[in-house]
Protein backbone atom coordinates (compact mmCIF):
# COMPACT_ATOMS: atom_id res chain seq x y z
CA UNK A 1 0.00 0.00 0.00
CA UNK A 2 1.53 3.30 -1.09
CA UNK A 3 1.09 6.12 1.38
CA UNK A 4 0.37 9.66 0.21
CA UNK A 5 1.78 12.71 1.96
CA UNK A 6 -1.65 13.20 3.51
CA UNK A 7 -1.63 9.65 4.90
CA UNK A 8 1.95 9.92 6.18
CA UNK A 9 1.07 13.14 8.02
CA UNK A 10 -1.91 11.44 9.63
CA UNK A 11 0.18 8.44 10.64
CA UNK A 12 2.84 10.68 12.18
CA UNK A 13 0.20 12.56 14.14
CA UNK A 14 -1.36 9.33 15.40
CA UNK A 15 1.97 7.88 16.52
CA UNK A 16 2.99 11.08 18.33
CA UNK A 17 -0.42 11.27 20.00
CA UNK A 18 -0.18 7.63 21.09
CA UNK A 19 3.32 8.21 22.49
CA UNK A 20 2.06 11.28 24.32
CA UNK A 21 -0.82 9.31 25.85
CA UNK A 22 1.56 6.61 27.08
CA UNK A 23 3.87 9.21 28.66
CA UNK A 24 0.81 10.91 30.15
CA UNK A 25 -0.33 7.70 31.86
CA UNK A 26 3.13 7.07 33.32
CA UNK A 27 3.43 10.67 34.52
CA UNK A 28 0.08 10.51 36.31
CA UNK A 29 0.88 7.38 38.34
CA UNK A 30 4.54 8.12 39.11
CA UNK A 31 5.22 9.43 42.63
CA UNK A 32 8.35 11.31 41.53
CA UNK A 33 6.79 14.73 40.93
CA UNK A 34 8.95 16.14 43.73
CA UNK A 35 12.06 14.73 45.38
CA UNK A 36 13.72 15.61 48.65
CA UNK A 37 17.10 14.41 49.88
CA UNK A 38 18.13 14.73 53.52
CA UNK A 39 21.68 15.85 54.16
CA UNK A 40 21.68 14.17 57.56
CA UNK A 41 20.65 10.86 56.06
CA UNK A 42 21.82 10.56 52.47
CA UNK A 43 20.49 7.02 52.19
CA UNK A 44 16.92 8.25 52.49
CA UNK A 45 15.04 10.01 49.69
CA UNK A 46 11.49 11.36 49.80
CA UNK A 47 9.30 11.56 46.73
CA UNK A 48 5.84 13.07 46.28
CA UNK A 49 3.31 12.51 43.51
CA UNK A 50 -0.33 13.22 42.87
CA UNK A 51 -1.58 10.24 44.83
CA UNK A 52 1.03 9.29 47.42
CA UNK A 53 4.28 10.16 49.14
CA UNK A 54 7.12 7.63 49.31
CA UNK A 55 10.29 7.16 51.33
CA UNK A 56 13.08 5.34 49.52
CA UNK A 57 15.63 3.86 51.88
CA UNK A 58 18.62 2.35 50.16
CA UNK A 59 19.26 -1.32 50.86
CA UNK A 60 16.04 -1.50 52.88
CA UNK A 61 12.75 -0.83 51.08
CA UNK A 62 10.48 1.81 49.60
CA UNK A 63 7.48 2.70 51.73
CA UNK A 64 4.58 4.64 50.17
CA UNK A 65 1.52 6.15 51.80
CA UNK A 66 -1.49 7.47 49.91
CA UNK A 67 -2.87 10.89 50.72
CA UNK A 68 -5.79 10.56 53.09
CA UNK A 69 -7.80 13.57 51.92
CA UNK A 70 -8.03 15.44 48.65
CA UNK A 71 -8.79 18.71 50.45
CA UNK A 72 -5.62 18.47 52.52
CA UNK A 73 -3.43 18.64 49.42
CA UNK A 74 -1.81 21.87 48.25
CA UNK A 75 -3.76 23.78 45.61
CA UNK A 76 -1.37 22.90 42.80
CA UNK A 77 -1.73 19.17 43.51
CA UNK A 78 -5.50 19.41 43.70
CA UNK A 79 -5.67 21.16 40.33
CA UNK A 80 -3.08 18.79 38.87
CA UNK A 81 -5.19 15.76 39.73
CA UNK A 82 -8.24 17.20 37.99
CA UNK A 83 -6.36 18.42 34.93
CA UNK A 84 -4.38 15.22 34.46
CA UNK A 85 -7.55 13.12 34.61
CA UNK A 86 -9.12 15.49 32.06
CA UNK A 87 -6.05 15.05 29.86
CA UNK A 88 -6.58 11.29 29.84
CA UNK A 89 -10.16 11.70 28.66
CA UNK A 90 -9.32 14.25 25.98
CA UNK A 91 -6.34 12.27 24.72
CA UNK A 92 -8.23 8.97 24.52
CA UNK A 93 -11.28 10.41 22.75
CA UNK A 94 -9.05 12.40 20.38
CA UNK A 95 -7.03 9.31 19.55
CA UNK A 96 -10.17 7.29 18.76
CA UNK A 97 -11.67 10.01 16.55
CA UNK A 98 -8.39 10.51 14.72
CA UNK A 99 -8.15 6.77 14.13
CA UNK A 100 -11.62 6.70 12.55
CA UNK A 101 -10.66 9.66 10.37
CA UNK A 102 -7.31 8.21 9.27
CA UNK A 103 -6.69 7.29 5.65
CA UNK A 104 -5.70 3.73 6.61
CA UNK A 105 -9.10 3.11 8.22
CA UNK A 106 -11.42 2.02 5.43
CA UNK A 107 -15.14 1.76 6.07
CA UNK A 108 -17.61 2.10 3.22
CA UNK A 109 -20.25 3.90 5.28
CA UNK A 110 -17.94 6.75 6.39
CA UNK A 111 -17.70 9.51 3.79
CA UNK A 112 -14.48 11.38 3.14
CA UNK A 113 -15.90 14.65 4.43
CA UNK A 114 -16.91 12.97 7.70
CA UNK A 115 -13.49 11.36 8.07
CA UNK A 116 -11.84 14.74 7.62
CA UNK A 117 -14.03 16.17 10.39
CA UNK A 118 -13.14 13.24 12.66
CA UNK A 119 -9.46 13.91 12.08
CA UNK A 120 -9.86 17.65 12.67
CA UNK A 121 -11.81 17.12 15.89
CA UNK A 122 -9.38 14.47 17.09
CA UNK A 123 -6.40 16.76 16.49
CA UNK A 124 -8.13 19.57 18.38
CA UNK A 125 -8.75 17.28 21.35
CA UNK A 126 -5.12 16.13 21.33
CA UNK A 127 -3.95 19.75 21.38
CA UNK A 128 -6.34 20.42 24.28
CA UNK A 129 -4.93 17.39 26.11
CA UNK A 130 -1.45 18.86 25.64
CA UNK A 131 -2.57 22.11 27.25
CA UNK A 132 -4.19 20.35 30.22
CA UNK A 133 -0.97 18.33 30.66
CA UNK A 134 1.56 21.15 30.43
CA UNK A 135 -0.42 23.42 32.78
CA UNK A 136 -0.33 21.24 35.94
CA UNK A 137 3.24 20.09 35.35
CA UNK A 138 4.45 23.66 34.91
CA UNK A 139 2.40 24.81 37.91
CA UNK A 140 4.00 22.23 40.20
CA UNK A 141 7.43 23.15 38.83
CA UNK A 142 6.74 26.85 39.48
CA UNK A 143 5.69 26.30 43.10
CA UNK A 144 8.72 24.05 43.64
CA UNK A 145 11.03 26.82 42.43
CA UNK A 146 9.25 29.35 44.61
CA UNK A 147 9.60 27.20 47.73
CA UNK A 148 13.21 26.37 46.93
CA UNK A 149 14.24 30.04 46.80
CA UNK A 150 11.97 31.20 49.63
CA UNK A 151 14.10 33.26 52.03
CA UNK A 152 11.59 32.86 54.84
CA UNK A 153 12.44 29.15 55.12
CA UNK A 154 15.61 28.46 57.16
CA UNK A 155 18.51 27.09 55.17
CA UNK A 156 18.74 24.04 57.37
CA UNK A 157 15.29 22.91 56.23
CA UNK A 158 15.47 20.51 53.22
CA UNK A 159 13.94 21.76 49.96
CA UNK A 160 11.85 19.90 47.44
CA UNK A 161 13.32 19.64 43.93
CA UNK A 162 12.14 18.54 40.48
CA UNK A 163 11.30 14.89 40.10
CA UNK A 164 11.57 12.72 37.00
CA UNK A 165 7.79 12.78 36.47
CA UNK A 166 7.88 16.50 35.68
CA UNK A 167 10.29 16.00 32.78
CA UNK A 168 8.22 13.10 31.50
CA UNK A 169 5.08 15.25 31.78
CA UNK A 170 6.67 18.01 29.69
CA UNK A 171 7.62 15.42 27.08
CA UNK A 172 4.05 14.07 27.06
CA UNK A 173 2.66 17.57 26.51
CA UNK A 174 5.03 18.22 23.61
CA UNK A 175 4.19 14.88 21.96
CA UNK A 176 0.46 15.53 22.30
CA UNK A 177 0.79 19.05 20.92
CA UNK A 178 2.84 17.93 17.91
CA UNK A 179 0.50 15.02 17.23
CA UNK A 180 -2.57 17.25 17.42
CA UNK A 181 -1.08 19.86 15.11
CA UNK A 182 -0.12 17.21 12.56
CA UNK A 183 -3.64 15.77 12.63
CA UNK A 184 -5.18 19.22 12.14
CA UNK A 185 -2.76 19.91 9.29
CA UNK A 186 -3.59 16.58 7.64
CA UNK A 187 -7.30 17.41 7.84
CA UNK A 188 -6.73 20.58 5.84
CA UNK A 189 -4.48 18.70 3.41
CA UNK A 190 -7.35 16.38 2.54
CA UNK A 191 -9.83 19.21 2.11
CA UNK A 192 -9.26 19.58 -1.61
CA UNK A 193 -9.77 15.84 -2.09
CA UNK A 194 -13.15 16.02 -0.39
CA UNK A 195 -14.39 19.20 -2.06
CA UNK A 196 -13.56 18.17 -5.64
CA UNK A 197 -16.50 18.96 -7.96
CA UNK A 198 -18.42 16.19 -9.64
CA UNK A 199 -17.47 15.73 -13.24
CA UNK A 200 -20.35 16.22 -15.63
CA UNK A 201 -20.84 13.46 -18.14
CA UNK A 202 -20.54 14.95 -21.61
CA UNK A 203 -23.46 14.27 -23.87
CA UNK A 204 -23.53 14.55 -27.67
CA UNK A 205 -26.48 16.36 -29.14
CA UNK A 206 -28.36 14.15 -31.50
CA UNK A 207 -29.39 15.65 -34.79
CA UNK A 208 -33.07 16.33 -35.22
CA UNK A 209 -33.03 14.88 -38.75
CA UNK A 210 -31.52 11.72 -40.17
CA UNK A 211 -30.73 11.03 -43.81
CA UNK A 212 -32.91 8.60 -45.72
CA UNK A 213 -32.40 7.05 -49.16
CA UNK A 214 -35.06 6.50 -51.77
CA UNK A 215 -35.14 3.98 -54.55
CA UNK A 216 -33.65 6.30 -57.19
CA UNK A 217 -30.48 6.77 -55.18
CA UNK A 218 -31.21 10.34 -54.00
CA UNK A 219 -31.16 11.41 -50.33
CA UNK A 220 -33.48 13.61 -48.33
CA UNK A 221 -33.78 14.54 -44.60
CA UNK A 222 -36.38 12.72 -42.59
CA UNK A 223 -37.38 14.10 -39.19
CA UNK A 224 -36.51 11.91 -36.18
CA UNK A 225 -39.53 10.47 -34.36
CA UNK A 226 -40.69 12.80 -31.61
CA UNK A 227 -39.26 15.92 -33.31
CA UNK A 228 -41.65 18.57 -34.54
CA UNK A 229 -40.87 21.15 -37.19
CA UNK A 230 -42.44 24.54 -37.08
Amino acid sequence: MSWSFHGKTQLGGLLLSLLGCVCLCITTVLPQWKTLSLELNEMETWTMGLWEVCVDQEEVATVCKAFESFLSLPRELQASRILMVASHGLGLVGLLLSGFGAECFQFHRIRLALKRRFCLLGGTLEASAAATTLLPVSWVAYTTIQDFWDDSIPEIVPRWEFGDALYLGWAAGVFLALGGLLLIFSAYLGKEDVSSPHMAVPTTALPSCVPAQVSDGSFYLMPRPGTLFT
